[in-house]
């Protein structure tokens, strides 16, 4: 009885964690896509630049978000810290990405820009279908 309840117990913080991670992880690419709409706003409107800044807070909280889900659903939920690795380079690119748009860089602050959209949208698929098999193996 106490090893069925620890496994309901298990499996139910499991999904929590799963669900918290794809979650952060649409937040980040929805924050990044509204980046690059920013960004055209900035070449061609007067409020484009506090768009744009204001969403490169919103999408550095974002990332830190999806930090701290990976950590939640690996360690009490049991699943794969290979998010954590993920999570962690999006730190660091958006931290270089911050950097280079304070020193107005826009050369390599653009390319990273997409580069981070990108990755972004292939992380969220990752996850995606990861969460579809495991639910179809579960049938």
């Amino acid at each position: 009885m106490a090893v069925e309840t620890t496994t309901a117990t298990t499996a139910t913080t499991a999904t929590r964690g799963s669900t918290f991670l794809r979650v952060s992880i649409g937040l980040q690419a929805l924050t990044l896509f509204f980046q690059a709409v920013s960004a055209g706003l900035l070449l061609s409107t007067s409020y484009g630049e506090t768009l744009h800044a204001v969403g490169a807070r919103v999408t550095y909280g974002a990332t830190m978000l999806y930090v701290i889900a990976a950590v939640l659903a690996w360690k009490p939920g049991g699943g794969s810290p290979r998010p954590i690795l993920y999570s962690t380079g999006f730190l660091v690119l958006s931290s270089v990405q911050v950097v280079l748009g304070i020193a107005h860089e826009p050369a390599l602050h653009v390319p990273l820009g997409v580069l981070m959209f990108g990755l972004t949208v292939l992380d969220l698929g990752r996850v995606l279908i990861t969460t579809a098999s495991s639910r179809a193996s579960l049938r």
